[in-house]
């Protein structure tokens, strides 16, 4: 797990196994101006046990900070994104996190299925960078100045 220094009101987690998508994921949300604390975990047991302990009412200056959103890849290794949406959208004191999926998969299966899970957005990473720029901009924008976020 690795934590990104940087604060701002809305915290978010990427779950993504891979280092170079996690840092294009970085570098797009500073290009489009969001200064956020950023939590990486790498595949969903960390997620979940990060979460876990923001649930139990750890303390943030133990680091445990609850995301007010999570950015989360469906193919990781040990759990899966699709395993972990489950258990937070099952859980009373995560489910009201929104959770964003960045997959480069286009299977309908997976679309389908991320949404009877609970999934809040479903969005096909772009391959190019000003696109994933663009699209990273747009996503801030909708999740950190336009919806009300729960508390």
């Amino acid at each position: 797990m690795i934590s990104d220094e940087t604060q701002f009101d809305v915290p978010i987690i990427i779950a993504e196994d891979d280092e170079d998508d996690y840092m294009l994921t970085l570098e797009a949300l500073t290009e489009a101006g969001i200064h956020s604390r950023v939590t990486w975990v790498k595949d969903g047991e960390e997620l979940m046990e990060y979460l876990r302990k923001c649930e139990v009412g750890k303390s943030s200056s133990a680091g445990w900070v609850k995301p007010g959103l999570i950015l989360l890849d469906l193919n990781m290794p040990r759990k899966d994104g699709r395993e972990a949406l489950q258990e937070i959208k099952g859980s009373a004191g995560l489910r009201k996190i929104p959770v964003v999926i960045l997959s480069t998969s286009k299977s309908e299966t997976d679309i389908d299925h991320s949404y009877e899970l609970g999934v809040n957005s479903f969005i096909q990473k772009p391959v190019r960078f000003n696109e994933f720029v663009e699209m990273v901009s747009v996503l801030s924008k909708y999740w950190f100045s336009i919806v009300q976020l729960p508390k």
